[in-house]
């Protein structure tokens, strides 16, 4: 299930829809862009159009698939999407060329839930960081770029030597600097969120593109 939109990159204003396919829309999402025709180019420059993909653990692989993923997270935290509530895909273009991918998800934050969005080039290199959505007098810090370019160029990787139960680990990811000390569970809750976020992509996208021949 996908549509096609466009866009000009220059005024992040949105065009006529340069391709349209026609598909019934979802009654509910997991997680989606408030406005993507403004957030998809500022997310990942250069590109001109995007196509809106909905997936779900029903559509691809069912209650298996689901478990492995579960596994691969280490039991934290839970995936809050019933197996038939789609996630949102942004398949980024360039002209006609795919040149990467745009994913949120929801994570369970201390005063609700977190809205957590990455931009990803075709390797699963993290372009740009998006908080969409996260509440508390400390919410302005962990939407500044500061707090956002630490995650900049990680991969799927990067994730694997750190206890998200504990909140330490080895590598790149513990050398992220918690904007708010006094905020630990928001920021737990982003890191997991990202870890989950990949996970998923690495899953259903990136994973399924490396067995193509």
């Amino acid at each position: 299930m996908s549509r096609l939109s466009g866009f000009s990159s220059k005024r992040l204003l949105p065009l006529l829809p340069l391709a349209l396919v026609a598909a019934p829309l979802p009654a509910a999402v997991s997680c989606e862009l408030n406005n993507p025709a403004v957030d998809v180019p500022r997310l990942f420059p250069g590109s001109t159009s995007f196509k809106v993909i909905y997936f779900s653990f029903s559509s691809r692989g069912g209650e298996p698939v689901f478990k492995r993923v579960v596994a691969r997270l280490g039991g934290v935290p839970a995936l809050y999407a019933p197996l038939d509530v789609p996630y949102v895909l942004y398949e980024i273009y360039k002209g006609t060329e795919k040149i990467g991918y745009i994913h949120g998800v929801n994570q369970k934050g201390q005063f609700g839930v977190l809205e957590v969005f990455v931009s990803l080039d075709l390797e699963g290199r993290v372009k740009q960081f998006y908080l969409q959505r996260v509440a508390g007098a400390w919410a302005n810090k962990f939407t500044t770029r500061k707090f956002g370019t630490q995650f900049v160029g990680m991969t799927l990787k990067d994730f694997g030597t750190f206890d998200f139960i504990a909140g330490k680990g080895t590598g790149r990811l513990a050398t992220v600097v918690n904007p708010a000390p006094e905020a630990l569970t928001d920021f737990l809750g982003v890191l997991r969120a990202l870890n989950k976020n990949l996970i998923l992509m690495d899953e259903f996208f990136y994973s399924v593109e490396k067995k193509k021949p």
